[in-house]
């Protein structure tokens, strides 16, 4: 859908487990797709996406708290205690969505 559809902006909602690698790759072939972390709790949301979110998807990832299953105060202290880079999380928590969506 990326390739055939290169201007539309697509955001893959939820770590798509258990393809994550599968997810992971389209993300990075395509400047187009980005991966949104609603429908986990951080806790959950598989380590190779954590891994990937300090590095090569630091700027393909968004916040997505699943109100109101996940509190947005829970998401965000389980998202405190991730292994993640300090200079990712404001990339995922505002700057990736913003940039996508045109916000600022």
């Amino acid at each position: 859908m990326g390739a055939r559809h290169p201007d539309l902006t697509i955001i893959m909602a939820h770590p798509a487990w258990p393809w994550i690698q599968e997810q992971v790759a389209v993300a990075l072939h395509k400047s187009n797709v980005f991966i949104d972390l609603s429908g986990w709790a951080p806790r959950y949301i598989p380590k190779e996406l954590i891994s990937e979110a300090s590095g090569r998807l630091r700027k393909k990832i968004l916040f997505g708290s699943d109100y109101p299953y996940i509190s947005p105060v829970t998401w965000l202290e389980q998202f405190q205690e991730l292994d993640i880079r300090d200079e990712s999380r404001p990339l995922i928590l505002h700057d990736n969505a913003a940039g996508i969506l045109n916000l600022a």
